[in-house]
């Protein structure tokens, strides 16, 4: 922790809030995750779809390992962990070398819903982790689906899997069983069949199995453990290396089966940043009066926070946000976070209303946790969600045929 200042050193000046117009927002567009599906379909001549990530070359079967938690920033600190991943850098992106941005905020419900539907966070609605449903006023776990909302209310868009699948491309998911039934994988991955299997390995083998399925082929297949890891570990921890250990050799296993005229793309939905346990990094929201003035709900999590006000104090708990956390968060207006992109270039009105009436990013290594309403999610170590470079930016890395 800091000395105090001297006398002699005189006092610090006010901290200085930062600027919501110079977060870093997702590329959305034309290097995001939700622009990566779009683009390989289109290459396979599905109808109403688009290229947007000009620099992906069309392959007639296209593979996506999403890898839950595979930072960018993590697989470059990482090289004797990842020698393979590591091997691949550049190939990120087309050639380029470069990374997506994940979308805002950077966390696994909203990233897949992404990712599956080829829309931006103001378009599929789900914005955060937990968000506040506008006709029950409840907050809404969009990774669990607690409380119990229609999928198809909640998220009407088709994703892109269906198009696909609809437009005669062998289209295949393989994930773990405890997936398949889950309204996120309904409503953001579902389209074509889903295969269950419970090894990485199995994974892997039956990926490329159904990748050689048809003459054009979509396939998606996801692994978890590296995230669980990280939350519970961090990613400094020896569980979190031997996990990114086994991911290397899972990538490569799948790459060495790729059948003729096929292509694999690697990417992730978040990164993350471990968050050291003292009160200089946590602050608790649940025992903190400033915070908690005129706030009615907290929803999102502890790096993207959705602040839902008491009504008529919309105004009030902005401006006390700002002045408590503002030189470390990036604090704006519900208004005013739309307007700068953060969600998209566009919030459907059946979305609006989840978006917090204030909505604060963390700038550095800062959370707002929640030790009585979010004990579990209180206790981990490595964290996400915001707009900086170590959550943002996910790796696209490619292996042809």
């Amino acid at each position: 922790m800091a000395q105090p200042a001297t006398v002699a050193q005189g006092w610090p000046d006010d901290p200085v809030p930062l600027d919501a117009a110079t977060a870093p927002v997702p590329a959305y567009g034309d290097g995001s995750l939700a622009d990566l599906l779009p683009t390989l379909v289109a290459g396979q001549g599905v109808p109403g779809c688009e290229a947007r990530i000009a620099e992906l070359t069309p392959a007639d079967r296209n593979c996506v390992f999403l890898i839950d938690g595979l930072g960018w920033e993590q697989i470059k600190a990482h090289p004797d962990e990842a020698p393979y991943l590591t091997s691949l850098l550049a190939t990120s992106r087309g050639g380029t070398g470069r990374p997506l941005t994940a979308g805002f905020p950077a966390t696994t419900a909203t990233s897949l819903a992404s990712v599956g539907t080829g829309l931006f966070p103001g378009g599929h609605g789900l914005p955060g982790y937990t968000v506040r449903n506008p006709d029950t006023g409840e907050l809404m776990n969009q990774l669990r689906w607690k409380p119990w909302t229609p999928p198809k209310v909640w998220q009407p868009y088709p994703t892109v899997f269906q198009l696909a699948h609809e437009a005669g491309i062998h289209t295949a998911q393989v994930s773990s069983p405890v997936f398949q039934d889950t309204p996120l994988t309904k409503i953001a991955l579902s389209g074509g069949t889903f295969h269950g299997r419970l090894s990485g390995e199995e994974r892997m083998d039956l990926a490329a199995e159904q990748l050689a399925a048809g003459d054009r082929s979509l396939v998606y297949t996801y692994y978890s453990e590296l995230d669980g890891a990280g939350h519970r570990f961090g990613i400094a921890s020896d569980a979190w290396r031997g996990q990114l250990m086994f991911v290397d050799r899972l990538v490569q296993r799948l790459a060495e089966q790729l059948p003729p005229r096929a292509a694999l793309y690697v990417t992730a939905d978040h990164g993350m940043v471990d968050i050291p346990f003292d009160e200089d990094h946590r602050i608790d929201f649940d025992e903190d009066w400033e915070l908690r003035a005129g706030v009615a709900l907290l929803g999102g999590e502890g790096r993207a926070r959705h602040v839902y006000a008491v009504p008529g104090a919309q105004a009030d708990v902005l401006t006390c946000w700002r002045e408590v956390i503002g030189d470390r968060f990036w604090v704006a207006s519900r208004d005013e976070a739309v307007a700068l992109g953060w969600f998209g270039d566009r919030v459907d009105e059946r979305v609006y209303g989840r978006i917090g009436d204030v909505v604060a990013a963390a700038h550095d290594d800062l959370a707002i946790t929640a030790s009585v309403n979010e004990p579990n999610e209180s206790a981990m170590t490595g964290m996400h969600g915001s707009m900086t470079a170590a959550e943002q930016l996910v790796p696209l890395l490619e292996v042809r045929s």
